[in-house]
């Protein structure tokens, strides 16, 4: 039976929006942080996933991290005094901070040294499995026969991702061999599926530090990020300041109207002439 447009469902559920108290909230605590931490880091993240990052969080227990909108972690950084002295060096260097949230990142704000923080996220990586669009870091091949890892109530689902697979008294079988995916080339939809159900993780879970800003060194810049274009930040990055006209430009719009003076004399002065002659012929008619 077709369904009717007029048949429209209506969803009864609420949810609270968070609106603008909460946002201040954020600013406010980003501020305080600001006070209470000596360092603060900007990050980024290979390979999102909120359970890993849940798990970073509970190993940096005494310090607070921020992942949030940029416009509104951007407000919680710049420098407002209370006495409304404000130091243009701390001022710079949060300005320098501030324009390198573009994207995807986040914010760490602790006490700990520099040199511990960086030592840290080097050397801390998680697997993870790949999603679609992630390269393939190596060839998966699977040769024909069983596959007793499989209960038999999911082939069916293995068939629909497009393995060749069958029931075999009871057990999953490969009827050919299987190619699940090769080493560069994208992975679909569905062979990130199989990869997660065969168990074999391919990307990594990272933090990268990108920036930071110390209370001894002020600002440095720690790694560059490859920032990927987006709508969004598109005209951010392609904003430039607004330029004086160059000394060319203005001697080339200044030729361009004394060309223009040049050629309205020239227009008047043939007028002048064009009367004259009308005159002439005036006078020449009378006395005849």
């Amino acid at each position: 039976m077709p369904r009717s447009k007029r048949d429209q469902k209506v969803s009864l559920t609420k949810t609270d929006r968070k609106g603008l108290s909460n946002k201040q909230q954020i600013i406010e605590d980003i501020q305080e942080c600001r006070q209470k931490y000596d360092n603060v880091f900007l990050f980024s993240v290979q390979n999102m996933r909120n359970a890993k990052l849940k798990d970073v969080r509970t190993a940096w227990k005494n310090s607070r991290f921020f992942f949030g909108k940029n416009r509104v972690m951007q407000l919680g950084l710049k420098f407002v005094s209370d006495d409304g002295d404000e130091d243009p060096k701390l001022e710079q260097d949060l300005e320098k901070l501030r324009d390198q949230m573009i994207g995807q990142c986040g914010l760490l704000f602790t006490s700990e040294s520099k040199e511990t923080v960086l030592d840290w996220f080097d050397s801390y990586s998680a697997d993870e499995f790949a999603r679609s669009g992630f390269r393939a870091t190596k060839t998966i091949h699977l040769k024909e026969g069983p596959l007793e890892e499989f209960s038999h109530a999911i082939e069916p689902h293995l068939r629909s991702l497009g393995m060749p697979t069958k029931l075999e008294r009871g057990i999953v079988t490969l009827y050919k061999e299987f190619t699940v995916c090769e080493k560069g080339k994208v992975l679909t939809p569905e062979q990130a599926r199989i990869l997660k159900l065969l168990g074999k993780p391919m990307a990594k879970f990272k933090v990268i530090i990108n920036c930071c800003y110390t209370k001894e060194n002020g600002f440095e810049e720690i790694k560059k990020r490859d920032i990927v274009v987006t709508k969004k930040n598109k005209k951010v990055l392609n904003k430039k300041p607004k330029k004086a006209k160059s000394e060319e430009a203005m001697s080339e719009d200044e030729d361009e109207d004394d060309e223009e003076d040049m050629s309205d004399e020239e227009d008047e002065d043939e007028e002048m002439d064009m009367d004259d002659e009308d005159d002439d012929d005036d006078e020449d008619g009378d006395k005849a």
